[in-house]
This record gives C-alpha cells, structure tokens and sequence, in this order.
C-alpha cells in the first residue's frame, strides 16, 4: 500500500504559526500575570505582617527625620520601608505626623524626640503645625533634643521648638530672612509670537502678571512685601521667644548672614552646643541612663504613625475631616487636585449620615476654577441647610477659590502663616496666531456662520465685542465672590471689596481683617466643631476615599508628573504654570501668582 503525502500549503502553514504564536502568548501572559499577583500578594502580606508586629520598648526614642514629602494624608503604600525604588515611600502625611506626636506624649514607652532634621519639604503653615505638635509634645515633660550636620533656614525654624540645639562642629546653618520671588515669562511668550489676552477684576489678582509684565506691577510688589514681612514677624518672633534672642538682634543676625560658621552658631545663641554624631548619641544615652556601649533604642515617625493607637473612635456620633486639597478643577479630582463632582459627592455623603455631627473642612488650595468652586460652596450650604456644623481648617493655601468654598463655614481657622484671601477673578486666552504663522509657518483659514462663531478659540485675537462680553462675565463672577463673602463673613460687599481686589493675606493679618475666626491648627477646628455640636464622644472619618496603593500605582498622570519633576528639575515650575494656562477653562478665581519662597 503506498501513502501520499500531501504538502501543506505556505499559506496554511504562515496561519498555523501565527495562531500558534498568538495561542502561546495568551497563555504565556496569564501565567506571567498570575505569578505576577501572587508574587505582589506574597510582599504585601510580608509587608503587612511585619508592620502590624512593630512593639515600641520601653525607653524608645522617636527620631523624626522629615526627609520626604509632607502632604496632608499619608498615601497608601504597603511598601513603605522596603528598598525597592519608585514603590518606596516618597511622602508622609500631616495628619499622621500630627497623630504620632501626640500619641507619644503620653506613651510610657517613648521617653522623648531626636529631632534630626536638615530641612522640611513643607510650606510654611505645615512647618507651623509641626512644630507647634512639638511645642505641645513638651507638655508631657519628655525631652526633644534636636541635632543635625546642617540646618536650612525652614529647618532651624522647626529645630528651634526643640529644649536643647545641637549642630555638628562643622556644620553649617542658613540665617538670611524670607524672600518670595515669581518668575515672569513674557518674554518667552515674546520670542513664541504668544499674546497673552486678559480680563481680569481686582488691582491685586496678579495671576495674570507674569504672562503681561517683565517684573511686578506696583500693586502686587506692595503686596507680596506685605505677606514677606508678615511670614517674617511670625517666624522671627518664634525664634525670639524659644531661644531667647532678641528681634532686634535677629534681624541684624539675617542681615549680616550670621553665623557664617557653627562657632558663630554658637556664640550667638541659635544652638547649645557642637557634637559630632558619636558624642550627641552619648548625650542621648545619659538622658535615657543607659550604659555607654548600650544602643539607643529608635523608631521612626511612619513606623511609630502605624502602630500607635488611633484618637477619637469612642461613640456613635461622628466628625467628618473633609479633606479639599490642591488646584481646584470641574469634574472628577484626586488627591491631589480638588474636582467639584468628587469632593461634592463626598460632603453629600457626609452631611447624609445621621451619625455625622459636624464636617471640618480642610483646605490646602490656592484656588482654580471659579464655577467649581461655586458648585462646592453651594454644597457645603446643603451642608449646613441638612443641620450640619461647618469649621474650615486652613493649610498653607485656603486662596481665592480655596477662600471661596470656606467662606461660608460656621467657623474658620488659620495658622499665622496661611496664605488666604485672594478675592478676585481672571480669564485669560492665549493668542497664537503669530506663533503658529511665524514660529511653524501654519496658518489657519476660517468659515463660519456667524461673526463671533470662532471666538475664544485660541487662533486670534479677541475683538471689542468679545472682549466685552468677557469682562461682563468677569464682574459677574466677582460679584458673586464677593456677595458669598459678605454673606458667609456678616460683612458688606462694599467692606469686602475693600479687602479683596485679588489680594492675598497671611493668616494672621485675615485675622484683624475678619476674614477668619482664629488662628490654630486642625485640631482646634476639630475641638470647636465638637463643641459646637455638643459632642464629648465621637469618632473621626475621612473623606474623600484616597486611592489605593494599586489605583496610584495605575495613575499614569502622576507617574509623568514625577518624571518630568525628575528631569526638568528647577525648570518644572515655569513648564506647570504655563501648563496650567494652557489648561485652565471658564474664569479662574486661584492665587494670583506662582510663588518660590527662598
């Protein structure tokens, strides 16, 4: 019997191939992405059972170190303390800085704080609540000895909190005074062939200046010369009254960039004494009377946040901390950007639950979209209309937009060095017509149905009608700011427009002003809305939900934002501010500049 063998065709065999492969690489990628997960849960169990074991033992020393991003809540990271590069912890949060401080104050097993700090990575307002957590961590009548090889202006500002200041025998300290600088790009915006078209209603909402001016107008440098004197009064009297220098005696200390020298350090009086690491490790040892060839027994401030006990879970009834955090926008937000749809949805959810007595917000914003905030400030009047009580609790920024959704809270707190106020508008449209023909030789040609069909468009410039029809909607909008102000303060249009125009004020100069109640931190707002409310026993809930470690793992957005931080380096802040124009839609009501403080 003979067989025929039959030949398989070359496109009958380029298809078996192919589906082979494809076959092969579906399961391939299965099996890689099971092993993948299992391998994730495998390090996240590990992490997890590691960090819930952590035992503080007796005569442990909290060392605080601050030497990563501080915002307002710690991010969910299950790596945290792991070496393994971008997924290790970057930042820690205010809230749990501010928990562990306190909870260790009446810890028996945590004898006192070693403050080793350089410099903090925090704005003003936050450096203030830490180191007033520290002041009152003292109460306890455990020590805070603070050490360092170096301290950066920000950072002896915190140290100075500390009973005894000591600086590494060559070490070296910055004393100089504040500045606030802000960058202009007109002039880049000039070699693009960009024009920047403004209409704005406020002398001071100089948002708008760096895209119209090369330096500041006369109004804004009166005001940004009041808000650098002020930040100053505030910090120079601390360090007067912890060290025991004389204001007079400091200011000619910055002006004279003394010390030049940790001897100078010294001498003067900013620090008790100069130790090498060895020798200040001893002087902690007999502090704690151990034995000399003992170690000291630390632990970290992440580690401590996660194991010591949590405040406020006594009780039914309960206190909402609504946290509003960064530019303000319409939509959906995150963490790190306040978006009108979620941080609404979060207050209804709040003031909808029976169990909620009391909502604080806190704000740390420098405003943004005036509709978005309009929309949120009519939800936190829901708020109150469902029988809420309402207490702002302001961060380093609560401006312009950020002042908005808190101007009609029942009470609102400040810290000294807040940046608040702001009350003003602006719309800006970038012409790029010129850029476009001269820059890239593009041109653009146009039909339309009716004349002002392709206004607002970016192509060309605005003409008188449409120009018009902007400024309208401008006062528009600032007559609404203002008329919410009034309201919410029990203040005049008139007396609010007197103190608004767009300009910015510290916490304390809003204070005299009455565009706040009082100056404290979060827990004071979360004491007086207690009170307010009647409430002894209660328990704190947050909102809204942060993201898991796996959503912030997916979040491209962030990942290029870190990126570009990352290679742009001081470049980064002109690039965001110009991105920020680029982006923003509808009228602003935000900060009216970008500051760098120095």
């Amino acid at each position: 019997m003979t067989h025929e063998i039959k030949q398989e065709s070359g496109a009958k065999k380029f298809w078996r191939i192919v589906f082979g492969t494809m076959v092969g690489l579906f399961f391939s990628s299965i099996i890689v992405s099971i092993l993948s997960f299992i391998f994730m849960v495998g390090i996240i169990a590990a992490v997890s059972s590691g960090s819930s074991s952590t035992v503080v033992e007796k005569n442990t020393v909290l060392k605080i170190k601050l030497d990563c991003d501080i915002t307002e809540r710690t991010a969910d990271n299950p790596f945290d303390g792991m070496d393994l590069g971008a997924y290790s912890k970057s930042s820690i949060g205010l809230n749990d800085i501010l928990k562990a401080l306190k909870a260790a104050a009446t810890d028996d097993n945590i004898s006192g704080i070693y403050l080793n700090v350089y410099d903090v990575p925090a704005a003003f307002a936050t450096v203030e609540e830490i180191r007033n957590a520290i002041i009152e961590f003292k109460e306890s009548g455990k020590f805070v000895y603070a050490y360092s090889e170096g301290y950066s202006q920000r950072g002896y500002y915190l140290a100075s909190a500390a009973d005894k200041v000591f600086l590494h025998e060559k070490g070296e300290m910055e004393f100089r005074g504040l500045a606030m600088q802000v960058m202009f790009y007109k002039g880049l915006l000039d070699k693009l062939g960009v024009e920047m078209q403004v209409i704005r209603h406020g002398q001071f909402k100089s948002a708008v200046e760096p895209y119209i001016l090369n330096k500041m107008s006369e109004a804004n440098r009166l005001q940004m010369e009041t808000l650098c004197n002020s930040l100053w009064e505030t910090m120079s009297a601390n360090l007067s009254a912890s060290r025991n220098i004389a204001l007079d005696s400091l200011n000619y200390f910055a002006n004279n960039l003394i010390p030049q020298n940790a001897q100078a350090a010294l001498k003067h009086g900013f620090v008790d004494g100069l130790l090498y690491s060895r020798d200040f490790e001893d002087t902690l040892r007999n502090l704690l009377d151990i034995a000399a060839d003992k170690d000291i027994n630390t632990i970290s401030l992440s580690e401590y946040a996660k194991c010591c006990p949590a405040e406020n879970t006594k009780g039914s009834d309960k206190i909402a901390i609504l946290y509003a955090v960064g530019e303000i926008k319409d939509g959906k937000g995150s963490d790190e950007v306040i978006g009108s749809e979620t941080l609404c949805k979060a207050i209804r959810k709040a003031y909808k639950d029976s169990d909620v007595k009391a909502i604080v917000l806190r704000v740390n914003s420098p405003g943004g979209s005036a509709l978005a905030s309009e929309i949120i400030w009519r939800e936190i009047e829901a708020a109150k209309a469902a029988g809420k009580i309402v207490v702002t609790s302001m961060g380093d920024y609560a401006a312009s937009g950020g002042y908005y959704i808190s101007c009609n809270s029942d009470m609102i707190f400040a810290e000294p060095n807040t940046l608040t106020g702001s009350i003003g508008v602006f719309g800006m449209l970038p012409n790029v017509q010129n850029f476009l023909k001269d820059k890239l030789g593009i041109t653009v040609d146009v039909v339309k149905s009716n004349a002002h069909a392709d206004s607002y468009t970016g192509m060309r410039k605005l003409d008188a009608v449409e120009t018009a029809r902007m400024q309208t909607s401008v006062e528009e909008c600032y007559a609404t700011f203002t008329g919410r102000v009034a309201a919410g303060r029990g203040m005049t249009v008139e007396a609010v427009d007197e103190i608004g125009q767009g300009r910015v004020w510290t916490g304390k100069d809003a204070l005299g002003l009455g565009l706040v109640d009082k100056l404290g931190h979060i827990d004071d707002a979360i004491n007086a809305a207690a009170k307010m409310a009647k409430l002894t026993d209660y328990s704190i809930v947050t909102y809204p939900k942060q993201k898991t470690w796996y959503e912030s793992f997916l979040d491209s957005d962030k990942d290029k934002v870190k990126m570009l931080q990352s290679e742009l380096g001081d470049l980064y802040e002109p690039y965001a501010a110009l991105r920020n124009v680029m982006d923003a839609k509808g009228l602003q009501a935000r900060m009216p500049m970008e500051i760098i403080f120095e």
